[in-house]
């Protein structure tokens, strides 16, 4: 009879503990976005730890966007972290899972095209202003490939935005992230590939102007449908892995 082998439990160094309790107080909102944390001597004191190690918990805080230090103040605040900070993670996650350009492109056809409906049932006035912007930005700059996938890329985030989703924004972003690098080849490779996301963009701004959600969605497959077209014609291997 085999006897069951356990490993042993790693200790966790003294400042992730700290930065654990700090954690579960955000996260249970006992401290809530704005509010500051006392002076790392208090928290030494409170938690019954050295400064330093607070001091290295609260680095470890601020990188993970949990924490800030607001200018003019020598104080920690509680922040939220960004979407597009967020996203980095998820997206260098995705890329180390070996991810491949169809696999992104398919998860786009499938989140994209509800978004943009949702965008042109939920959209304010000032989101039709940021996708008006990004995609006259698109369409005017001539400054090269880089600024072109910037641009397009604003334009999916504003669509994000603009359903008033936080979840579609933070699922979307990590894709956007992973689409960057196939815009610029195929941008760069294939000469109708800027007027026809232009196209693109103007049909759904306008379906997302006038209110008209399943135009929104139905331009927005065709865009996305497009791309794998673009990406043959660029020459990318859609089985081929990102990064």
């Amino acid at each position: 009879m085999m006897s069951v082998q356990f490993e042993q439990i790693p200790l966790a160094p003294a400042y992730r503990k700290v930065a654990a309790a700090i954690t579960e107080r955000i996260l249970s909102r006992a401290l809530r976005e704005g509010e500051r944390l006392p002076p790392e001597t208090e928290l030494a004191r409170q938690l019954g730890v050295n400064r330093s190690t607070v001091r290295e918990a609260l680095r470890e805080l601020e990188s993970n966007g949990l924490l800030e230090r607001r200018p003019g103040s020598k104080l920690m605040t509680v922040s939220r972290p960004r979407h597009r900070e967020v996203a980095k993670d998820v997206s260098r996650a995705l890329a180390l899972h070996d991810v491949t350009f169809f696999e992104v492109w398919e998860a786009l056809t499938h989140y994209e095209p509800p978004i943009a409906q949702i965008a042109a049932r939920e959209r304010t006035e000032a989101d039709l202003e940021r996708l008006a912007a990004a995609r006259a930005r698109f369409d005017e700059d001539n400054a090269g490939t880089e600024r072109a996938v910037h641009h397009a890329a604003e334009f999916f985030r504003g669509l994000g935005g603009a359903t008033h989703n936080q979840v579609f924004a933070l699922v979307q972003e990590p894709l956007i992230n992973l689409l960057e690098p196939s815009l610029r080849d195929m941008i760069d490779q294939v000469h109708q590939a800027r007027s026809r996301i232009a196209t693109a963009q103007r049909r759904i701004l306008e379906a997302v102007g006038r209110k008209d959600p399943e135009s929104a969605r139905t331009w927005m497959a065709r865009h996305i449908r497009d791309f794998r077209r673009g990406y043959e014609l660029a020459g990318i291997e859609l089985g081929h892995r990102i990064g």
